[in-house]
């Protein structure tokens, strides 16, 4: 029995599929030209098979996104690789101003294809201006989609959805998570199962042996993932608590349906994000179920975050600032002690 693919190479042969299927697709970037085929070999292959279509650019993400923002106005769709996620904000303007205002503000709908693909996160050593997760910065702009990378949801579908919803949209993808494999048969290891818990397969659910048990959900996008599940193990197998982890793939526009019903049941919510806090897309998550279930929470959502410090190269510092497993341990064991404590008086 063959292994899962790679994330890396799931989402390679996603762009592939995607500029097969579609001659007015174009990808842009620097450096994604073979033989390089971009800093992480996302695009490894694909100027070889769709030359024109592939296009190397100079180092300026504005002009990058700005050009590819130009072909999606006058029809064409465009698929935008920034090469650290970091440099996306040299891109803002072009996103906040053009992009996101083009579908509406000339006084009909403009169908804008656009997808800018962020490498994003930390875990790799490099340093504070090319680790940093800025999700936080793009929520609630009007007419931008945020969408994130994870071994749960196949990139072929989530870069069909984006690329079909007739406005731009940014795909956050966490570098640690390329080298890693995707889930696949509701299986994610010898403890964990996942299912999804909507029809279009946005929200995945991972659990351990009964779906049933529920002590605490967890919320976290995809490059969350392999420090919530070691924090789940550790609270099952030690702490005997059982968590439930709900990982979407679109962040923003947050679609709570789906979620409400677990987030009933456990009444202890956690949303985990590597983000520093402050204004993030946790926060507005958290509001949204406090609007919903305002009275069956029985904690506030606690919010997970990296410390409130720039990301350092040193490995050792690095790993004190980022989140991890035993943060999110503790929080959860935090909030259900709460729950305990005020259950008692």
């Amino acid at each position: 029995m063959s292994r899962p693919e790679r994330v890396v190479e799931n989402l390679n042969r996603a762009l592939h599929a995607h500029l097969a299927a579609d001659p007015r697709l174009y990808l842009l970037g620097e450096d994604v030209e073979d033989p390089y085929g971009g800093a992480f070999k996302v695009t490894k292959g694909l100027s070889t098979v769709y030359g024109e279509r592939v296009i190397g650019t100079p180092l300026s993400e504005g002009g990058i996104v700005g050009v590819a923002g130009g072909l999606a106005l006058a029809g064409d769709k465009a698929l935008v690789e920034i090469m650290f996620g970091d440099f996306a904000a040299l891109a803002f303007d072009q996103l906040l101003n053009f992009a996101s205002k083009s579908v509406s503000m000339y006084g009909r709908p403009v169908p804008m294809h656009l997808v800018v693909r962020c490498p994003s996160g930390g875990g790799r050593g490099y340093g504070p201006t090319h680790s940093q997760s800025l999700q936080k910065h793009f929520v609630g702009i009007p007419g931008l989609a945020l969408y994130e990378m994870s071994p749960f949801h196949d990139n072929h579908d989530v870069l069909g959805r984006m690329l079909g919803a007739g406005s731009p949209g940014v795909f956050f993808e966490d570098k640690v998570l390329y080298t890693h494999r995707m889930a696949a048969a509701g299986v994610v290891d010898e403890l964990f199962r996942f299912d999804f818990l909507d029809q279009a397969g946005e929200f995945a659910r991972i659990y351990a042996d009964d779906p049933g048990e529920l002590d605490c959900l967890l919320i976290g996008a995809g490059g969350m993932t392999d420090r919530a599940l070691t924090a789940m193990r550790e609270l099952l197998l030690v702490d005997e608590i059982a968590v439930q982890l709900v990982v979407p793939s679109r962040l923003y526009p947050f679609d709570v349906e789906p979620v409400l019903p677990l987030a009933a049941k456990a009444g202890v919510v956690c949303v985990v994000e590597e983000s520093t806090a402050g204004g993030t897309w946790g926060a507005e998550v958290a509001a949204v179920l406090h609007t919903r279930l305002w009275e069956t929470l029985r904690r506030p959502v606690r919010l997970v975050h990296s410390a409130d410090s720039i990301i350092p190269t040193a490995t050792h510092l690095e790993r004190e600032v980022l989140v991890g497993a035993a943060t999110i341990r503790a929080a959860v064991k935090s909030e259900l002690a709460s729950r305990r404590e005020r259950s008692l008086t």
